[in-house]
């Protein structure tokens, strides 16, 4: 039988059982889907609203979301009735590990690497460990920096279209 895990913290988990994940924030899961979503519309202003339907997300943290976006220069915000959001950068510009870089907070895989106050490790010098975390993180932001934004619109509108193509085959009148 498995140990519970959330009342067991010295649990080590074994070989089979390994989980291969690494956790962004809903934050940033968040303002991803904002900038596919808008940056498919092609220009046109959007919605927090329609955004928020669109994906099932609650209107009020998809707002701060938003409002964090226009400040970091990634959303152009029109505001009033006729009002909406629209991309401010260009998606062929804007590399997915760069943007995750600078939406997250913390990549810190150990504390020593954050090499600040008491966080400093006794055996940095000769640990060969946390080069090696180091290099991790920095192989993951090269393969994020692979997929570009306009990458990323492209393959939602292709979603779309073979939605919209299924749905017309499937039809009884089409």
């Amino acid at each position: 039988m498995t140990p519970d895990l959330t009342t067991n913290r010295s649990y080590i988990r074994p070989k089979n059982e390994m989980i291969d994940v690494m956790r962004l924030t809903l934050h940033t899961d968040y303002a991803l889907r904002v900038l596919v979503y808008v940056g498919a519309r092609g220009g046109e202003l959007v919605t927090i609203s329609e955004i928020a339907e669109s994906h099932g997300i609650s209107k009020n943290h998809l707002t701060k979301v938003v409002h964090q976006l226009g400040r970091g220069g990634f959303l152009e915000t029109v505001r009033g009735k006729y009002g909406g959001i629209r991309l401010l950068v260009e998606p062929q510009s804007l590399r997915l590990g760069d943007f995750i870089r600078r939406v997250e907070e913390d990549f810190t895989v150990v504390r020593c690497l954050r090499d600040q106050g008491d966080h400093q490790c006794r055996i940095g010098a000769t640990c060969l460990a946390r080069d090696a975390f180091r290099q991790g993180v920095q192989a993951f932001f090269d393969s994020l920096n692979g997929v570009t934004l306009a990458d990323m619109i492209a393959a939602e509108l292709r979603g779309q279209l073979l939605a919209v193509s299924s749905i017309s085959r499937a039809a009884p009148w089409a």
